[in-house]
């Protein structure tokens, strides 16, 4: 039997587009089994530790990489994957931590031991990170987003059951 499941939504839900992440995780929440922990993080330095001792992790993120706003695409970056595009997942342009950037702590993750052996990036083409609401682009994607989740969790033995989780514990795999 694998090890426990995760699925983090990236993102900050008051910046446009970057709240992508944290909605599609809500929706995999309402649906996800016992055997799948489901987290919001709006700073990608807290998932260099967040994931640790996770079989396979599932992170929803907004990206840049010059492709159709709301297209939804997905990367591997797990132990055995090559590392992501910085292009695509660096920081989003603000001071702080979160300049630190997606790419940066899947790297220092893997640095540090820390990276699970399967990690899929549902990445969703985003156009505004400003204050106010997602573009109706990456709005329309959530669905989609979604349904590349429950793919990527259903690749690595973990489909999603259809009812909600319970009695998972924040920060752990299950």
């Amino acid at each position: 039997m694998n090890p426990g499941a995760m699925v983090i939504g990236l993102g900050s839900p008051d910046c446009g587009d970057d709240a992508v992440g944290p909605r599609v995780a809500e929706r995999v929440r309402e649906v996800a089994g016992r055997d799948v922990q489901v987290l919001t993080h709006e700073d990608p330095t807290a998932l260099v530790h967040a994931w640790e001792g996770c079989h396979a992790v599932v992170l929803v993120d907004s990206m840049i990489s010059g492709i159709a706003a709301g297209t939804v695409s997905v990367h591997h970056a797990g132990t055995h994957d090559a590392s992501l595009p910085t292009h695509a997942f660096a920081a989003a342009g603000r001071g702080g931590t979160h300049a630190f950037g997606l790419a940066g702590a899947v790297e220092l993750a893997r640095t540090l031991g820390t990276l699970p052996e399967h990690v899929a990036i549902v990445g969703v083409e985003a156009i505004t990170f400003a204050h106010g609401p997602m573009s109706p682009q990456v709005t329309a994607s959530i669905d989609d987003a979604v349904a590349a989740v429950s793919a990527e969790l259903a690749r690595v033995g973990h489909p999603i059951q259809g009812h909600p989780a319970q009695g998972s514990e924040a920060g752990r795999c299950v």
